[in-house]
């Protein structure tokens, strides 16, 4: 990867041990933990931005989003395209906060936008939300069309969404279309997420969550591209890929390809 993408700098941060044990004060596992981790994460980010690079953030799960935008929402208002297989809006509107702990990796939008505990919604120096709604794009959730889709209640608000089944439908250049459109609304600086589970599982199987359909490499690089190339992308995260479900390398070859398209114009 290093190689492929010529980083001016890497940034190594320590992975926090993983618990299975409720943390005192938070119905959220690892709550406190990944609090303290993304505030590290913010302050590197942020001072990426600070001097004027393109922050690309690799590895961990979703909620490394929350960092990343905490550190890119210093500088004022910013919007989110979240490209993802999942929605991730699993908030405690739409289950039971008492029957689990809950896992900040599949609330990472919800929380975003200000919904959950103030553990992770609340941030240093930042208004709540970390996004408004009207400035969120997502796309590639693939179980929208479900009868017992999880998270029905996202549509109800007003976010962008533009599902797998929509992206196959319309192809890159549409769904490029909607995103400028949304993004037109303020033409505020906007930060992408890239959950590598928006893929098809037969392309990528590294992941915690696989599924299909999934959005055409092809296009997927297109989208990310286009997007990536834009001064008002102010940064990038790609998250939930699983080195343990890769013993011969083959996929993270094929993300770091993927990588390489991605940014080769930015």
């Amino acid at each position: 990867m290093i190689e492929t993408l010529s980083p001016a700098m890497v940034v190594d941060l320590d992975r926090p041990a993983y618990s299975t044990e409720p943390q005192p004060g938070t119905r959220l596992r690892n709550g406190h933990t990944i609090r303290s981790f993304n505030l590290e994460l913010a302050d590197v980010v942020a001072g990426a931005l600070g001097r004027s690079e393109f922050p690309l953030v690799v590895g961990g799960d979703c909620a490394v989003l929350l960092g990343a935008l905490a550190a890119a929402r210093r500088s004022g208002p910013v919007a989110l395209v979240h490209v993802d297989g999942h929605s991730d809006f699993r908030h405690p509107g739409n289950y039971d906060i008492n029957a689990s702990l809950g896992s900040a990796a599949g609330m990472d939008l919800a929380l975003a936008t200000g919904r959950g505990e103030p553990l992770l919604t609340d941030w240093p120096d930042v208004a709540r939300p970390l996004v408004a709604d009207e400035q969120v794009i997502q796309i590639g959730e693939r179980e929208s069309r479900d009868t017992d889709f999880a998270w029905p209640d996202i549509n109800s608000t007003v976010m962008t969404l533009i599902d797998v089944f929509a992206v196959r439908e319309l192809g890159a250049a549409k769904v490029l279309e909607k995103t400028w459109t949304t993004l037109a609304r303020t033409g505020w600086p906007y930060w992408v997420h890239f959950d590598v589970d928006a893929l098809d599982q037969t392309v990528m199987p590294a992941v915690d969550s696989p599924g299909s359909p999934g959005i055409d490499p092809d296009d997927l690089v297109a989208i990310l591209a286009a997007l990536v190339a834009d001064p008002r992308c102010t940064g990038m995260d790609m998250t939930i890929f699983d080195p343990d479900l890769d013993p011969t390398g083959e996929l993270a070859g094929l993300l770091v390809s993927l990588l390489g398209q991605i940014c080769a114009r930015r």
